[in-house]
């Protein structure tokens, strides 16, 4: 079986949390035997600020990271279709993809094509950009991917596919898990792992890490991108270690250097994408670091807040939660080894293969019967 994916960009994750994904995804479709061929587009703006910020040596380190994964470069404008969808069973197209690429595909599909082809939505812009998303033709598509069900719903209720699954994000366990033994010694108390966007949730960076860190006096690191001026003057007056971006392939090794992380969901999240979590929650918990969350609400019910993770409803209790995972090291790893159990039983990327190959299987029935 072979399948292609069209996606934003395998190889970078500046700023670009859907790589994540798709990297354990491809993996794990390639430890079974597949057949997988990856194409982004050479110009994205992913792959663009990678090359610029850090230079050939992130994209080696990706190689080094991933050496079964590669991806295919490509020019929109002399992209020979036939040749990259030749002898496809599935493709996968995300929705950072350009609208005419995306036509392009499905018509291929209706002329010329016998495979089962899937859109793939992991961002909130059918809630906040609706007009953007709307550009997209999805009449030749099976039908959609979305990352939580509130997106699925949005494309029902707006016809914007023939169907629409819900497809959750989850943790390449291949390479997020707990640190190895001999653990190394976790020299610092929190670590938190996040970009710094638009200002859009500057009043929760503050209530739920800035002041919270500066009032225990912890021995905080942020990595991250996109930090302006005045947000890093924020983390100096707090004593938060700002330590730029970060590979997402090196986050094990960061993770298990401290001894608990936090969750700030972006405000599009919280108020309009009920019960969708970022990557991260999947990443951190499936690498045994105790995990507290500013509130959000896990309204599909993928975990057990409480008891996987912490949740703070404020940032008088995130410094509680904080300070409690601190001096209470039986409390810290109960609450990872039960974050972890959670991951290995219900969100890891074989999982999403399990339901991604079931969804291929039930559209070639319906075709089959048709």
């Amino acid at each position: 079986m072979r399948f292609v994916m069209f996606c934003h960009s395998l190889v970078s994750d500046w700023n670009h949390g859907n790589a994540h994904f798709l990297r354990g995804v491809c993996s794990e479709l390639l430890a079974r035997g597949y057949a997988v061929a990856v194409y982004e587009p050479a110009d994205a703006w992913s792959r663009v600020n990678l090359e610029a910020e850090q230079g050939r040596a992130a994209i080696e380190g990706f190689e080094r990271a991933y050496p079964g994964l590669h991806s295919t470069a490509y020019d929109a404008a002399t992209l020979d279709l036939d040749a990259a969808l030749q002898g496809a069973d599935a493709v996968l197209v995300h929705e950072w993809n350009e609208p005419a690429l995306v036509a392009r595909i499905g018509e291929h599909r209706r002329t010329r094509g016998r495979y089962r082809l899937l859109f793939h939505d992991t961002h909130h812009r059918s809630v906040s950009d609706e007009a953007a998303m709307a550009r997209y033709r999805l009449d030749d598509y099976d039908g959609v991917l979305a990352f939580g069900n509130v997106i699925r719903e949005i494309y029902v209720r707006r016809g914007w596919g023939r169907r629409a699954w819900t497809w959750h994000e989850a943790a390449d366990v291949r390479r997020f898990h707990p640190p190895g033994v001999p653990a190394p010694a976790r020299d610092r108390d929190l670590v938190w792992i996040g970009n710094w966007g638009d200002d859009e949730r500057a009043a929760e960076l503050r209530e739920f890490l800035f002041e919270p860190v500066g009032a225990l006096g912890l021995r905080a690191t942020v990595h991250g991108v996109r930090y302006p001026e005045h947000a890093l003057r924020w983390l100096a007056r707090a004593g938060i270690v700002h330590a730029g971006w970060l590979p997402n392939h090196e986050v094990p090794r960061v993770f298990a250097r401290h001894r608990f992380t936090v969750h700030i969901p972006r405000r599009p999240y919280v108020r309009t994408l009920p019960g969708i979590p970022t990557i991260r929650v999947f990443e951190a918990l499936a690498c045994g670091i105790p995990l507290v969350s500013a509130p959000w609400n896990d309204a599909e019910g993928l975990f057990s807040p409480g008891d996987d993770f912490l949740v703070a409803a404020n940032g008088a209790q995130m410094r509680q939660h904080l300070r409690a995972l601190r001096d209470d090291p039986a409390l810290a790893h109960e609450i990872a080894a039960r974050g972890v159990a959670t991951i290995r039983a219900r969100h890891t990327c074989a999982h999403r293969v399990d339901e991604l190959l079931a969804i291929l299987d039930g559209i070639e029935g319906a075709r089959l019967a048709a």
